[in-house]
């Protein structure tokens, strides 16, 4: 296998990652034990590429509450970058 196939493996696993991410934070994020260790190490694989997207666009206010769209962002910019590279 070249390297732009290892590079867009790594990049299809990564965008689960960040969705598993996405899924546990709706009910984990108050968890502890395992399910709470397993929430912290996504989150910190996933909020440093997160917060790139999260400086650029603010939550979308509906209401009173705010809508965080960088996930959407840069999942599309995943795709977008294991689309070019898988095509190389």
């Amino acid at each position: 296998m070249r390297l732009t196939g290892y590079v867009a493996n790594f990049i299809s696993i990564y965008s689960f990652v960040i969705l598993a991410y996405i899924v546990m934070s709706w009910f984990a994020s108050e968890v502890s034990g395992p399910l709470g260790g397993i929430y912290r190490g996504l989150a910190s694989i996933c909020e440093p590429f997160l917060g790139i997207f999260r400086r650029l666009l603010p939550p979308v206010m509906v209401g009173s509450a705010g809508i965080d769209l960088s996930p959407i962002i840069a999942l599309f910019v995943l795709r977008l970058l294991g689309g070019y590279i898988g095509g190389l």
